[in-house]
């Protein structure tokens, strides 16, 4: 297990011109995540996203969305049984991935971008090669619905989390699994690893987020949240220091795990009902991306807290949002049957605005 953790190493992913931008997040009044600070008082200027374009092509609701490493594409997954792969720049899809059996949860890329992972109500997880839309390999075992993937930043190892309460670990060279992680007492809705792979973290209905050692599947911390309301949604920040988990009380908070403590508290979206995926934009400014079971786009400072745009996105629920690698872009999906793809843009240019 070791051995598959540490090998090409040296092939990690490095960090980006927007990870680099992201080594001093939270300079300000860490130790009060409620309240606004009432010093350094600045107006925060609106990013100023605006509808770039809508994809068609689902026919049913969306569950997951990803930008390939270099931006160039889209990957989209739908109930539909359907992964989708669109050029970014025109917005047609080039590619239709068949293969699932049932509805899609989730998806992800290897981080060479060489390969796409998916995983279903059918109980499996599937590798594609994005240029001939075949699978590659499928890998079985859970024995309930798979709802959440990752791949490390090595590019030979993932994870996948289950309503079987169990993460495994996947051997991406022959589909093996390698460990398996009874993580929770309840459904695992997300997970996701960290930036040098040595840890990934899990989030379900039993509310609480842990982190993991990857090697030897060893809890290292939990964070419990006051409210003990169950887990949509987690991801480790670009610098791999802090923690991001959306909660079905209608709160994300960004923790320090090592700590451990809850740093910030954003506010002003409706989440109750649906595992809906936030995310860190750090292309210019610093914000926290979701979306919202009032059909919106949520944006909010990163450093101050403060909703500073909300997009009339959708008809229905907005259920997963990712964020550009390198362009002021964002992409949002829905429960709607129709428009439910879209990408918004930003003229924000000034990376030290927030």
């Amino acid at each position: 297990m070791s051995a598959i953790i540490k090998q090409e190493a040296s092939t990690a992913t490095v960090a980006s011109g927007a990870q680099e931008a992201f080594k001093q997040p939270l300079p300000l009044n860490e130790s009060n995540p409620n309240n606004e600070s009432k010093s350094n008082k600045t107006t925060i200027t609106s990013p100023g996203y605006s509808l770039k374009l809508t994809l068609e092509g689902h026919k049913c609701f969306l569950s997951a969305l990803r930008f390939s490493p270099t931006g160039d594409w889209l990957a989209s997954a739908s109930c539909d049984r359907l992964v989708k792969l669109w050029d970014v720049r025109t917005g047609q899809t080039t590619k239709s991935f068949e293969g699932h059996t049932m509805g899609i949860n989730d998806i992800t890329w290897s981080p060479d971008g060489d390969y796409l992972i998916s995983c279903s109500d059918d109980k499996c997880i599937r590798l594609w090669d994005p240029l001939s839309g075949q699978c590659v390999r499928t890998m079985q075992g859970h024995w309930k619905q798979v709802f959440a993937c990752s791949m490390n930043p090595q590019g030979n190892l993932i994870a996948s989390s289950s309503l079987d309460c169990t993460v495994r670990l996947w051997d991406v060279r022959n589909g093996k699994t390698l460990k398996i992680v009874p993580a929770h007492m309840d459904p695992i809705t997300t997970l996701d690893f960290n930036r040098d792979g040595s840890l990934f973290v899990t989030g379900s209905f039993d509310g609480l987020v842990r982190i993991w050692d990857t090697i030897s599947g060893v809890l290292q911390k939990t964070l419990i949240d006051e409210d003990n309301s169950p887990v949509g949604y987690v991801k480790f920040a670009p610098n791999g220091r802090y923690i991001l988990a959306a909660y079905l009380n209608s709160q994300i908070k960004l923790w320090s795990f090592q700590k451990p403590k809850c740093l910030r508290v954003y506010k002003g979206h409706i989440n109750l009902n649906y595992c809906i995926s936030a995310n860190f934009s750090v292309t210019a400014g610093m914000w926290i991306v979701s979306g919202s079971e009032d059909h919106s786009l949520h944006i909010w400072s990163l450093q101050r807290k403060e909703l500073v745009q909300k997009l009339e996105a959708h008809s229905e629920v907005v259920i997963c949002v990712d964020c550009h690698p390198s362009q002021n872009l964002i992409a949002t999906g829905s429960l709607g049957c129709k428009e439910n793809l879209k990408l918004w843009q930003s003229s924000e240019s000034d990376p030290t605005a927030k």
